[in-house]
């Protein structure tokens, strides 16, 4: 996809963080969004900024909200259904929606699994199949039409931090889906293509989708929780940053994109133990302090 006026994009997890920097610059380029996300206040206030935002442009370009839960199978296949019967089929799809949690992974419930794999992988798993079969019928239909599909992962779907194994496995189930979905993608058609975005600790709302009641939560989950506000509120890459990138690599057609591309130095030392067969590699080893603090804080 090289030109994005005109064109329409699905995002999920619209109302805030990524997805709503995501569908800014849509506007801006004259996009036709369509948000969805759970939270109808937050998504109706990111729709009605959008629309300002479209108003003020010369591109042209609409804004339609659904208040989805993008982990039900059933309200996504009617989203998909509404969509086709009022809209254009998207030739952009961002699976975005996502939620975290952390603590050891052995203190985890069934309920904190199946409440992070919900959203983080069964919202992609719906994405995908609801809607890949829509872009293959309209490439189908006409030779110039092109489509792309981005699921958001995390740099935490190719390395594994400790203390943070809910989310861990939930975004390497992303990062394999996508994988996988651009290697079945090459084998039927040149005209849909796929990306994944592993995004490090970006300043956005995610650390708030953390449940951490100190009523039910252990120590090791309050602790990830302390971690990861403190990470995320100290990033440097700003949300807008990541999202100029994400259309970037679409109108690239490149599949790995990354907000800190310096942190890759930490994935070639897993591939590399992997390679060699031997124990996994210190995540703390460059910053030796922080490990120190987890290990005394979870102690204590």
């Amino acid at each position: 996809m090289k030109d994005f006026q005109s064109k329409t994009a699905l995002i999920t997890g619209a109302a805030s963080g990524l997805g709503l920097e995501f569908a800014k610059l849509g506007a801006r380029m004259g996009m036709h969004l369509l948000l969805v996300d759970i939270n109808e206040h937050a998504l109706k206030a990111a729709n009605d900024e959008l629309e300002s935002i479209v108003q003020a442009s010369s591109l042209g370009g609409s804004s339609n909200h659904f208040v989805v839960d993008v982990s039900d199978p059933v309200a996504m296949a009617v989203l998909s259904q509404q969509i086709v019967a009022e809209h254009s089929t998207p030739n952009l799809i961002m699976n975005n929606a996502g939620i975290v949690g952390g603590g050891l992974i052995w203190e985890h419930t069934a309920q904190d699994w199946e409440r992070v794999l919900k959203v983080n992988v069964w919202g992609v798993i719906n994405g995908v199949t609801l809607f890949t079969p829509l872009m293959l019928a309209a490439a189908e239909r006409d030779p110039k039409w092109r489509g792309h599909i981005v699921n958001t992962a995390s740099m935490a779907g190719l390395l594994t931090p400790p203390n943070m194994g809910i989310y861990n496995v939930s975004k390497h189930a992303v990062v394999a889906l996508t994988e996988t979905l651009y290697q079945d993608l090459r084998l039927v058609s040149s005209q849909v293509g796929a990306s994944v975005l592993c995004p490090y600790f970006v300043p956005t709302a995610i650390n708030q989708s953390f449940e951490d009641s100190k009523d039910t939560s252990t120590r090791s989950q309050i602790i990830s929780k302390q971690m990861l506000d403190k990470a995320v509120g100290s990033g440097k890459v700003s949300a807008q940053d990541v999202a100029k990138r994400v259309f970037e690599a679409v109108a690239a057609n490149q599949f790995y994109i990354f907000s800190h591309p310096q942190a890759l130095g930490n994935v070639q030392k897993r591939m590399q133990s992997i390679l060699d067969n031997t124990q996994p590699p210190d995540p703390f080893a460059l910053r030796p302090e922080i490990g120190e603090d987890l290990r005394n804080a979870l102690k204590n």
